[in-house]
């Protein structure tokens, strides 16, 4: 008798028990939330940047009005400004201040574990409670900082943090710093210590001075790694929105307005929709621009390969 074939196993029991196709399955719960919290949001702020929407009023198309009205609004072209130089800024101290705090644990200290854990606190405590207390301490009349000075006799009166535009940039600067920095410190102290001892040990045994044991070996194994820290980095200064909000709400003379919290004014006390929706369309482009500087750029510098 000719052998009987055995019957093909299902589409669904073949998809089942591909190794892509389990992926594909523990993928879809994050595939929905995604698609639930990250596109319709997006996807419909888009959609009201091309409408004059307003709070209770559905609105009409209108195309690019929103945008041709702001490329004329000051304010809009400040807070640009302002994203750009808070975003670079505050950026460049986090990873150079994460970077020696990064390095300054990696090495054998008393009590290493206990410190890895209080400079994790700015990070763990809620924005708003950080900035509330930052607010205290930048207060025109009550500030710690003024108060300390004019002991020592360097100043006569109170310095107004917040109230002069360029001391209310410096300072809420100084506030995202002190809060991103154990992100930048504790993720690159992981990398470091996936970092081989070896090649440092073969390289003074070469004769190489500590920094260009830093410079050689240490940069380029742990540029991948500053690749994805700084994307995150840039992402979160870009976007911040709580530490503003809660210190000066824009102020003064809009003078701390970032991209963000000017969308959010436009959009819900302001009551304009679609213009604050235009504002967080047009933030995009600069975040794209960001993370293919601070990703594609690093991982792929000459000089994670040892090169001049």
């Amino acid at each position: 008798m000719p052998p009987v074939p055995e019957p093909r196993a299902s589409f669904w029991r073949r998809f089942v028990e591909s190794r892509n196709g389990l992926g594909l399955l523990f993928m879809l719960p994050a595939a929905a939330f995604l698609l639930c919290f990250l596109t319709y949001p997006l996807g419909l702020g888009v959609w009201l940047g091309f409408t004059d929407a307003r709070i209770g009023r559905a609105g009409q198309w209108i195309g690019l009005e929103n945008y041709a009205w702001l490329m004329d609004d000051p304010v809009f072209w400040l807070s640009v400004f302002n994203t750009l130089f808070y975003t670079i800024v505050a950026s460049v101290l986090k990873f150079g201040l994460g970077l020696w705090l990064a390095l300054l644990l990696n090495r054998h200290l008393p009590c290493k574990n206990f410190f890895r854990a209080i400079i994790l606190l700015p990070w763990v405590v809620p924005t708003v409670l950080s900035a509330l207390a930052f607010w205290w301490i930048f207060d025109s009349q009550f500030s710690i900082i003024s108060w300390v000075l004019m002991k020592w006799g360097i100043i006569s009166q109170p310095i107004n943090f917040l109230g002069d535009p360029w001391n209310a940039r410096l300072s809420v600067m100084a506030a995202n710093v002190w809060r991103g920095i154990p992100f930048v410190a504790i993720s690159l102290l992981a990398g470091l210590q996936t970092i081989p001892q070896s090649l440092n040990e073969a390289a003074a045994i070469d004769g190489a001075t500590p920094w260009q044991r830093f410079r050689r070996v240490t940069l380029p194994l742990l540029t991948p790694i500053i690749a994805v820290v700084m994307t995150f980095s840039v992402l979160f200064t870009f976007t911040d929105f709580q530490l503003i909000y809660v210190l000066t709400r824009g102020g003064p003379v809009n003078a701390t307005h970032l991209m963000a919290t000017l969308s959010f004014q436009r959009a819900i006390p302001g009551g304009q929709l679609g213009e604050g929706a235009a504002i967080a369309v047009a933030m995009i482009p600069f975040l794209l621009a960001a993370i293919l500087f601070s990703f594609f750029g690093l991982q792929r510098r000459k000089w994670q390969q040892g090169a001049d």
